[in-house]
């Protein structure tokens, strides 16, 4: 009696607990608000399998209650054996053909999505439609950079897509293995050293407009201490919008600074980050020699390192302790201590790098 109470206390305590960390998530971070086709079909899809699940186990619960019921030990019949259906072929065949059923009924829409979401024929070079957006995403510790390989352009860590039309991505990691995600747009996909993935997402205009033009993004692969931090944006904006954007960054120039404190500012980036780091979308570097976020409208992003609201506090913040931030990142160590006041100016000058 005394260890039954200690499990059912212990069963009770678990499932209070499970309870309350359900709703710990974030709504803008849920696949269960789908905002595009290729999350359509994957919400549909975890609803069939739900559906079958919960019809599983109501059938089998109404059977067991009917059996407990029927067949109870009744006083004077404690000896009295039930009829047994071993070697009943009907039973048999009924049990054996249900799940079979319950499979093809899962089977068939879940292939079928699975080869629509894995369709890339469009993104083929050759044959590729001038309007077809194709962006090339390359993940290292602990940020993202995205190419837009038809404009020329490169931007890191806030993705600009057009929505109501399918976007294709080339994919790939520069350093260890990474998961690009978008909860609420589309499923996870890897990205690999050796090779490249591929696949599609649509950003629908009306359910973008109620998040604010704004999805969040994440790396959905434990790749090290900051691999919960690895975040990024997507802003999804219409078509002409979207074609103002990129003819900005097509057409944008190294900044001039005026602003004496931002002066200051750009000669400190150029002494000590300008190796890494560039401030203009067309970098013509190789991949390999890009081992920094371009920069190039910065001042225009969500957030500071991915994470952080986009203000000078923050800023400041990021640029004088950096591993405080971000554990494990590339970027600490590798300039020296700045003082007050040149964080001052160089903040200045960050703020400063703007298309829009």
């Amino acid at each position: 009696m005394k260890k039954w109470l200690h499990n059912w206390r212990l069963f009770s305590l678990f499932s209070m607990i499970a309870l309350l960390l359900a709703g710990c998530g974030k709504p803008f971070l849920s696949t269960l608000q789908p905002a595009g086709e290729a999350a359509d079909m994957q919400f549909s899809l975890m609803l069939l399998s739900t559906a079958i699940m919960l019809l599983v186990i109501v059938v089998v619960t109404i059977i067991f209650v009917y059996v407990v019921i029927r067949f109870r030990q009744r006083k004077g019949e404690e000896n009295k054996i039930p009829k047994q259906v071993e070697g009943n072929h009907t039973l048999e065949i009924v049990w054996t053909v249900i799940p079979i059923i319950l499979l093809i009924i899962l089977a068939v829409p879940t292939v079928k999505a699975t080869f629509d979401l894995a369709d890339v024929k469009p993104m083929n070079k050759e044959k590729r439609d001038k309007d077809t957006l194709v962006v090339n995403v390359r993940a290292s510790l602990y940020w993202w950079e995205f190419e837009y390989p038809d404009y020329g352009v490169i931007t890191s860590q806030d993705l600009v897509v057009p929505t109501d039309e399918r976007v294709y991505f080339n994919l790939k990691a520069s350093d260890v293995k990474h998961s690009f995600w978008i909860p609420a747009v589309g499923g996870k996909i890897d990205t690999n050293i050796e090779n490249k993935n591929q696949f599609w997402l649509e950003f629908d205009q009306e359910r973008a407009e109620k998040a604010g033009n704004i999805f969040y993004g994440k790396c959905a692969e434990l790749c090290g201490p900051s691999h919960a931090l690895m975040d990024f944006k997507v802003k999804a904006v219409p078509r002409e919008e979207f074609d103002q954007w990129i003819e900005k960054m097509k057409n944008a120039k190294k900044p001039v600074v005026t602003d004496p404190v931002a002066k200051q500012g750009e000669e400190i980036f150029n002494k000590s980050c300008i190796g890494c780091h560039a401030v203009t979308p067309i970098d013509k570097r190789p991949e390999q020699a890009r081992t920094a976020p371009n920069l190039a409208n910065f001042g225009d992003r969500e957030r500071i390192a991915g994470i952080l609201e986009h203000n000078e506090e923050n800023l400041k913040k990021w640029l004088k302790d950096p591993e405080s931030v971000k554990p494990g990142n590339k970027m600490t160590g590798t300039y020296a201590k700045l003082t007050d006041e040149q964080i001052d100016a160089l903040t200045k000058y960050l703020m400063s790098l703007k298309v829009e």
